[in-house]
């Protein structure tokens, strides 16, 4: 099912199952954390492309075990044999509205909710704040418990169908970690600015006072579109000072 399901989505199961791994281990961090590249590294709106770097994190880091590689293999050659068909036999007009149209909005749900949402504001490292939680039973169903994703970090093992019981047992627990309990985009200024910058731009700087983004606007020439620009990067950098 797993392996099926990731060609539908232009993915590989073993690249997904690695590389998800290394997302619980490093949640939030800049570099050896892949999802966070996928939610920091652009608009939201084009969230869905950016899960493709996943692939390059899964080589970059030789994440695969065994005969994972001959999975990966063998996946990408359906892939590509099935493009070339549509192309040589005239179906990829098929191709584009019955499976990549439909693969892109599920790419762009899964983005929003299993990455997006659950890890604003993308700085913490702290298990117990390093994701959120934002109770709802419609939303339970909807999108199947990631409203409760911290659950998903703390204990991995419980299923999707137990998050929201989970969270009911443990909430006096997660109140004295302090663990974010809410949507956190429209409840305060910071979080409507942040969350529309997101939609449009989403380029986050790691660094206040430094960084390749500083470095960029420094070359510009103008004065005052530098000073709004530089002070947009101090308002959304994720990183230390």
């Amino acid at each position: 099912m797993g392996h099926g399901s990731a060609i539908l989505l232009g993915f590989s199961f073993p690249v997904f199952t690695r590389v998800h791994l290394q997302h619980h281990i490093y949640v939030n961090h800049p570099k050896n954390d892949p999802d966070h590249i996928v939610s920091t590294f652009g608009p939201i709106w084009l969230i869905a492309p950016r899960f493709f770097y996943h692939e390059v994190f899964f080589f970059q880091r030789k994440l695969w075990r065994k005969y994972e590689l001959l999975q990966w293999g063998i996946e990408r050659s359906i892939f590509i044999t099935i493009i070339l068909a549509g192309i040589k036999f005239d179906f990829m007009n098929l191709i584009y509205n019955l499976w990549f149209g439909p693969a892109l909005m599920v790419g762009v749900t899964l983005g929003i909710f299993f990455d997006y949402l659950p890890h604003r504001p993308f700085r913490s490292r702290n298990k117990w704040i390093n994701s959120r939680v934002y109770p709802s039973k419609f939303m339970n169903l909807l999108i199947m418990g990631q409203n409760y994703h911290l659950i998903h970090h703390l204990w991995p093992s419980i299923p999707w169908f137990e998050y929201k019981v989970a969270y009911e047992k443990t909430k006096p627990l997660l109140d004295m970690k302090g663990s974010p309990q809410r949507v956190g985009i429209f409840e305060s200024k910071e979080d409507i600015f942040n969350f529309l910058y997101d939609l449009f731009i989403g380029i986050r700087s790691h660094s206040k006072r430094k960084g390749k983004i500083r470095k960029i606007i420094n070359l510009y020439p103008g004065y005052k579109i530098k000073k709004i620009l530089l002070r947009i990067v101090n308002k959304t950098f994720i990183g230390s000072n």
